[in-house]
């Protein structure tokens, strides 16, 4: 059976009007975020792109804490509102970091081999099967050798609790996906495949049953 998302308009729409309130998620979100910082070299990285900006919560704490003086980046939200509160956010790097609007495809307006680093936070689990794959493809072409694949998505529970918790949410996903942002459980781990990625870091996080898979995979072949 095909499995309901969001289009890309409806997308745009739920996102246009969530705006500011996306970061009331901080509460689970910033667990795994971190821990995917953690493992993503940032230290090293010289450009790097994300695929759905939202707020621009993230690249200001990348740009503020983690990334070099030197490093670019550049982020794509689908979101006329999300695009204008990442623009305000990232004012002060303006010279180095850059937010455009996207017209929802999966597709990655930049040269192959434009950055050293790939970022995308609970977007993926939004998108639908095929455009998941795509972004993932884009992704490899984008990534210079050896740069780094760095995602965080929703992912199925296994605890009691988070069986719950996750289930309550796939129920509403069923019903409607707009009434849980579009959001639901997915395992990254089988949309970077062992011919083209080579898992680096790979961890599942739980905050009050709300189950994260965070993933760091190096542009190349490989296995975990």
């Amino acid at each position: 059976m095909t499995e309901t998302t969001l289009s890309h308009a409806d997308a745009r729409a739920v996102y246009d009007r969530i705006g500011s309130w996306q970061d009331t998620q901080a509460f689970y979100e910033d667990r795994a975020t971190n821990d995917l910082i953690a493992h993503a070299e940032l230290g090293t990285a010289q450009s790097l792109f994300e695929f759905g900006s939202g707020t621009g919560r993230i690249a200001e704490q990348l740009l503020r804490e983690h990334l070099s003086a030197t490093a670019g980046y550049r982020g794509l939200d689908i979101s006329t509102t999300m695009v204008n509160l990442a623009q305000k956010r990232l004012a002060p790097w303006r010279e180095r970091a850059v937010v455009e609007q996207s017209n929802g495809s999966p597709r990655i307006p930049a040269p192959d081999g434009a950055f050293d680093r790939f970022l995308s936070t609970y977007v993926l689990d939004l998108l639908s099967v095929e455009d998941i794959r795509t972004v993932v493809d884009e992704a490899y072409r984008v990534l210079m050798a050896d740069g780094l694949l760095c995602l965080v998505s929703a992912s199925p529970g296994q605890t009691t609790l988070e069986r719950l918790v996750m289930g309550i949410a796939a129920r509403a996903h069923a019903l409607s996906p707009r009434l849980v942002g579009g959001c639901r459980a997915i395992e990254l781990q089988r949309f970077v495949t062992p011919d083209r990625w080579r898992v680096v870091h790979r961890n599942v996080i739980s905050k009050w049953g709300i189950v994260s898979e965070v993933l760091v995979a190096k542009r190349g072949r490989g296995s975990t």
